[in-house]
């Protein structure tokens, strides 16, 4: 169990912290996407710095197993969320969204079961 809730737990914080830096480098894809889901601009650097806050969380849960659960927590309801804008604009691409949700929702599957929770 433990190989398991190191390795999704590390896959996860990698695709959610290279996903924060495209936000807050101002990367041409978040801005498409918020404009796709009818988000302003203006939140593009906040979901980021959310994305980092999780990665970060992930990564610290290692020392401080809580900070990672509370972190994964957030990610999976960070991209609940991200389902909703979604949908709300009738956008049926589905795919990258569902990559990085199974991927959290793996980390924090895996980090319960560590910590037996």
């Amino acid at each position: 169990m433990f190989a398991a809730y190191v390795t999704v737990t590390i896959v996860a914080a990698v695709f959610t912290g290279i996903a924060a830096v495209t936000y807050l480098i101002g990367h041409a894809y978040p801005k498409a996407q918020a404009d796709m889901k009818r988000i302003p601009r203006s939140w593009v650097p906040v979901l980021g710095l959310l994305l980092a806050a999780g990665s970060l969380g992930l990564l610290a849960g290692f020392a401080v197993p809580i900070l990672g659960t509370l972190a994964a927590a957030g990610l999976v309801l960070y991209f609940l969320g991200a389902l909703v804008a979604h949908l709300r604009v009738g956008s049926r691409q589905l795919v990258g969204w569902a990559v990085f949700f199974v991927t959290v929702l793996a980390a924090l599957a895996v980090n319960l079961g560590h910590h037996h929770l």
